[in-house]
């Protein structure tokens, strides 16, 4: 790739993307005339065929063999994810009258936002894909992906196995598209010429796609970050940790990163981490480990994105005891100079101590200087006050509070969160918005209005204590 983004598109590449525009929007003119049952039927459709046991465990080892990144293990909890984005699309309307609000004389229609370039991360492609589908069709869209070319061949069966479920039912398989030969240049014609895009790839891209001309919805570096303070129940901290920090090799944006503990429950909680798998690495080994993950230039090295901790610790120069399945970096200092306070996308974190609240929010700004900012914080606390102080003054659009940030910053059947795999970062994040992405993402919307009994208030209503105050006219 490299290179790849300075070259000049071939005219052969952009009749190829033309042409699957032009198919994409033949397909939603033959659905426009769908009711909300059919589109319904079409998500049902696409999220068996790529959700059920078989499918999922199959599609997940390709990406993984493929890429080298992540991990085929947790596919049972990673495939209800599809499943929990589909309840919320069920529950959304998307077809004609969505929303009636009679005092204000509002009646809200939905329509199709249009063509969608959906671009895709190198790791997790597949629920990034059937997210990305289920919530295009189901607001009558069509969808053409642009793989990341690691995962290109998986990308491709996935798309197929999507067009296979859409042609059962009887629609047009060109409602889902995905590029034969992806490329930086093409992925940026592809965005530039679509309706909208959904970009769900690295730092790059998201920019490319802002910078296309086209409206888009882009997402931000995660460096998620949990706070445990002195209330915290620090075994279920720790367990809640272990799973976020060892689901596909640490690879999501909301796995846990940077752990900051107060001071009185440090020592404990550290070792309730070990518990749960976590081995704690000497000054030497942290020096070798620094050495491995990043180059001279300070960037991540990919050998050790999303690979086991095994195998990170193996290219460091040293070996992980048996049962161990993360690693733990104790850290004192925050800044971009100091890497282990960036994201690591491995399963690899560092903990840090904090002594007073104070100082606590001081890191939890200095931290997200560093990066994430607009992403994510976790809680591990029983103290509403602290929940409340953290909340009012973090640079995020998501706090989870005493839960995986892993599971729960993109939806999870016990919080409310909209399920999703798009995560906006609000402005903090070079992001339009700071929502999870979903289903009203995908759709226009038309406002029918019709008058009102008159809604003025008065002059002294509005203005307060200002009416009738001192003016300004002399210089």
């Amino acid at each position: 790739m490299a290179g790849d983004s300075v070259r000049t598109l071939t005219d052969d590449e952009k009749a190829a993307a033309r042409d699957l525009l032009a198919r994409a929007r033949a397909a939603m003119t033959a659905v426009s005339h769908y009711d909300q049952a059919t589109v319904d039927r079409l998500c049902r459709a696409v999220a068996w065929a790529t959700s059920n046991e078989k499918s999922f465990g199959r599609l997940t080892r390709m990406s993984v063999e493929e890429s080298g990144m992540g991990s085929a293990d947790g596919v049972p909890a990673r495939r209800w994810k599809i499943l929990g984005i589909l309840r919320d699309a069920l529950r959304t309307k998307s077809v004609g009258i969505i929303d009636e609000i009679p005092e204000k004389g509002i009646v809200k229609y939905a329509k199709p936002a249009g063509v969608i370039a959906g671009v895709l991360p190198v790791t997790n492609p597949l629920v990034t894909m059937v997210n990305m589908t289920i919530n295009a069709l189901k607001c009558k869209d069509a969808v053409i992906f642009s793989p990341h070319p690691m995962s290109r061949r998986t990308a491709h069966e996935i798309a197929r196995v999507l067009r296979a479920a859409l042609k059962r039912q009887g629609a047009p398989e060109d409602l889902v598209q995905c590029l034969e030969k992806p490329s930086i240049p093409l992925a940026q014609e592809l965005m530039s010429i679509c309706d909208l895009t959904i970009a769900t790839g690295g730092a790059a891209m998201v920019k490319a796609a802002y910078s296309s001309g086209k409206p888009a919805y882009g997402v931000g570096a995660g460096n998620a970050t949990v706070v445990v303070d002195e209330t915290a129940d620090l075994a279920d901290a720790a367990k809640n940790t272990r799973i976020s920090k060892t689901q596909n090799h640490g690879s999501g944006c909301s796995c846990d990163g940077n752990l900051l503990v107060e001071t009185s429950v440090y020592a404990a909680f550290l070792d309730a981490l070990q518990k749960e798998g976590g081995y704690v690495v000497t000054a030497d080994e942290k020096a070798r480990l620094a050495a491995a993950m990043w180059d001279d230039h300070g960037r991540r090295t990919p050998e050790t994105i999303a690979r086991e901790a095994r195998v990170i610790a193996n290219r460091a120069g040293f070996s992980l005891p048996d049962g161990k399945s993360f690693i733990i970096v104790p850290e004192d200092k925050i800044g971009k100079a100091h890497r282990f306070s960036s994201e690591k996308l491995s399963p690899v974190l560092a903990i840090f101590r904090y002594d007073g609240f104070d100082a606590l929010l001081r890191m939890v700004a200095e931290i997200f200087e560093v990066g994430g900012k607009g992403h994510s914080l976790g809680v591990a606390s029983f103290d509403d006050n602290h929940i409340h102080q953290l909340a009012m003054m973090a640079p995020v659009s998501r706090m989870m509070v005493r839960q995986p940030n892993v599971s729960g910053n993109a939806g999870s059947f016990t919080n409310g969160m909209p399920m999703t795999a798009s995560l906006g970062c609000g402005t903090w994040g070079g992001n339009v918005t700071s929502e999870n992405i979903s289903v009203k993402h995908y759709m226009n919307t038309t406002w029918v209005s019709r008058t009102i009994p008159e809604d003025r208030p008065s002059e002294q209503e509005l203005l307060g204590d200002f009416f009738n105050s001192e003016t300004f006219d002399d210089a």
